[in-house]
């Protein structure tokens, strides 16, 4: 028997209607549960052919978990090696690299000095740095937010360059990204499950939480949505995550990729909607069951994207 594993945190809607959908699909040979940890030995095989993860990037003993658990033999989705070393600024340079729209985008040294540095740890750093030459190529209003990390922490609308020093002194040691403004008529939000199924759903990211879901959108072109299916498919190919969401502003009918660094990714039907909770549970049911069905023993299971495979 082949199990599947749900690691999850605070969330209560999407953990056990995954799991209840597996098991509803009763395919020999495959049952799924939530994951229990007691004592993590190293190099020892967990129990599991599959876990999907939703809670490590908060909790470092499960990231060091899931880590042990792929050198056994299981596939974590999302990889936990790439998901440790992914970042919002890097994913935006190998969007640019693969032909991704994104918007102009700077990164800016921290206000504050890390723990145990001083002025020479930055002998390498050019001082001033070249604001007018920033300003220039951003414009303004623009936002800053971290170079890594999401749910929308630590972000601000930036209208001036006053504004922008400002409010950069408000962020500490938190290394930040300067990003140009994209005015846009549409904006979608899509879950992308194994890489190829892809759920494109109109979103309103100025509305409250729970109404950004867009129920009843106007018509949007077809041509203007396979070229945001096309667009997110090629990222998480390249990024190699399995699960995961994309978010695109349209501006003059070009989607730039704004957020698709979220491999943990919204899945409450209170927020998202029981249209999209319910293709997000059957989908990734079906994802994990052929990750299940494809598992050797004896493996590395893992999906590793084109960034590490591919050469440009």
């Amino acid at each position: 028997m082949k199990k599947i594993g749900i690691l999850f945190g605070q969330e209560n809607t999407f953990p056990g209607a995954f799991v209840e959908r597996i098991n509803q699909l009763n395919v020999d040979g495959i049952t799924a549960e939530p994951v229990s940890i007691d004592v993590v030995q190293q190099a020892k095989p967990t129990d599991y052919a599959v876990i999907i993860d939703r809670i490590s990037q908060d909790v470092p003993f499960y990231r060091a978990y899931l880590k042990n658990a792929a050198i056994g033999g299981t596939a974590v989705i999302n990889n936990p090696f790439w998901f440790s070393a992914d970042e919002k600024f890097f994913n935006n340079a190998l969007a640019e690299k693969i032909g991704v729209p994104v918007p102009k985008t700077v990164l800016l040294p921290s206000n504050k000095r890390p723990d145990d540095t001083n002025e020479n740890s930055f002998r390498n750093l050019k001082f001033p740095t070249d604001w007018e030459y920033i300003y220039q190529y951003i414009g303004f209003p623009a936002y800053m937010k971290p170079f890594s990390g999401g749910g929308w922490k630590s972000v601000y609308k930036l209208v001036s360059p006053d504004d922008l020093f400002n409010k950069h002194a408000e962020t500490g040691q938190l290394v930040m990204m300067l990003q140009e403004e994209i005015q846009f008529t549409e904006y979608f939000r899509c879950y992308c499950l194994g890489q190829k199924f892809v759920h494109i759903m109109q979103y309103e990211p100025r509305n409250p939480h729970h109404l950004r879901y867009v129920k009843d959108g106007p018509p949007v072109e077809k041509k203007l949505l396979e070229k945001v299916r096309d667009y997110t498919i090629k990222l998480n190919e390249w990024l190699g995550y399995d699960f995961n969401t994309v978010e695109f502003a349209v501006r003059d009918g070009v989607p730039y990729a704004i957020d698709f660094c979220n491999p943990a990714p919204d899945a409450d039907v209170n927020s998202v909607g029981q249209a999209n909770f319910d293709w997000v549970v059957d989908h990734a049911a079906r994802m994990a069951i052929e990750r299940a069905q494809d598992w050797k023993k004896d493996s590395m299971n893992l999906s590793w994207g084109k960034f590490i495979t591919t050469q440009f």
